[in-house]
């Protein structure tokens, strides 16, 4: 069975954007359901889907798979929940883990998140400089709170 163990964090500057490349991600979902998940998305030039199961934890079922580009964003336009997830995300290695921050862009413009993905949950990791608060449990910080939350709706964004 596929499986995410994933820590996800605020930043404290953007050094981070000295440390990698980024790709344009655009996402959207088929089902928003707290129980599973399905997700579509289009990494560059790259069409996938995933499955994710319900959290337990900072655990849950996770199964991805490529699809053709054009099917993807055909799908994205004609089937997803509006609006599209729209952000740039960049790989940074650090240890021997790589981070992903995602700076996020339309509706969700001037939110920036990082995520690392661990193979257990109690696993270490090197936490670069510019990592600040744990969100990992906070929920309006998923993807899939952010289609029907959007940041720019955040009483409180900064």
């Amino acid at each position: 069975m596929g499986k995410e163990i994933e820590r996800k964090f605020l930043l404290l500057s953007d050094k981070y954007r000295m440390q990698g490349e980024s790709l344009q991600y655009i996402q959207g979902y088929l089902n928003l359901d707290h129980e599973r998940i399905v997700r579509v998305r289009m990494e560059g030039e790259k069409g996938v889907i995933t499955i994710k199961g319900m959290s337990e934890g900072i655990a849950r079922a996770e199964y991805e798979y490529l699809i053709p580009a054009e099917e993807a964003l055909e799908i994205l336009e004609k089937l997803c929940h509006k609006p599209l997830i729209r952000k740039l995300r960049y790989k940074i290695p650090c240890g021997a883990h790589t981070w992903e921050v995602d700076e996020f862009q339309a509706d969700n413009a001037g939110l920036v998140v990082a995520e690392i993905e661990l193979k257990e949950e109690g696993e270490f990791f090197e936490k670069p400089d510019w990592v600040g608060e744990e969100v990992t449990y906070q929920k309006k910080y998923t993807n899939s709170n952010l289609v029907v939350n959007p940041y720019n709706t955040w009483p409180d964004h900064k």
